[in-house]
């Protein structure tokens, strides 16, 4: 990795949905969509992306706060196992950022945050026929009940950080 380029893993929900968001964020240069184990505790694969960004067009912070807020960052729910909320880190100035991060963003939320940080392990990249799965599809059912609203959400929270050039047109259909 450049000076000018980083990358952090992130998981939460679906890895259609975390992709598109993060495909849909200037500054984002990669995502890369697959599953993600982390160095301690459970090493099982969950559901997550690696996001390869320009650190002078968007930072760290920023892609964790949208990342809390488009998938759900305080619910226990019963497919944590497959959707781990987690911001998983490359290094430990990384690792120290986004706990220092999450610890500042809880005050954003009234429930308790259960994202956790963690290091990353390994990466096993989905099948071909999925990436980049809301931009090759954006009319799919799947699309239209569960990204196209994240979208709308990035458009209304985020918009200083949202590549308007490359969603307008998908978000127009909505």
């Amino acid at each position: 990795m450049n000076k000018t380029l980083a990358k952090i893993g992130l998981g939460g929900g679906c890895h259609w949905c975390t992709e598109a968001v993060f495909l849909s964020l200037k500054g984002v240069v990669k995502v890369e969509q697959g599953f993600i184990a982390q160095q301690e505790g459970k090493s099982s694969f969950s559901e997550a992306i690696i996001v390869t960004y320009r650190i002078h067009e968007i930072g760290l912070k920023e892609l964790i706060e949208v990342h809390l807020y488009t998938h759900k960052s305080t619910s226990a729910h019963s497919m944590r196992n497959k959707y781990r909320s987690a911001v998983y880190a490359f290094d430990e100035v990384a690792f120290n950022l986004a706990e220092s991060y999450l610890k500042e963003l809880q005050s954003d939320f009234e429930q308790k945050l259960i994202t956790k940080v963690y290091y990353f392990k390994d990466f096993k990249y989905s099948r071909q026929e999925f990436h980049n799965y809301f931009y090759s599809n954006p009319e799919k059912p799947f699309c239209n009940t569960y990204i196209k609203p994240k979208l709308r959400l990035l458009l209304q929270k985020f918009s200083k950080l949202a590549d308007n050039g490359r969603i307008n047109s998908y978000h127009e259909s909505t």
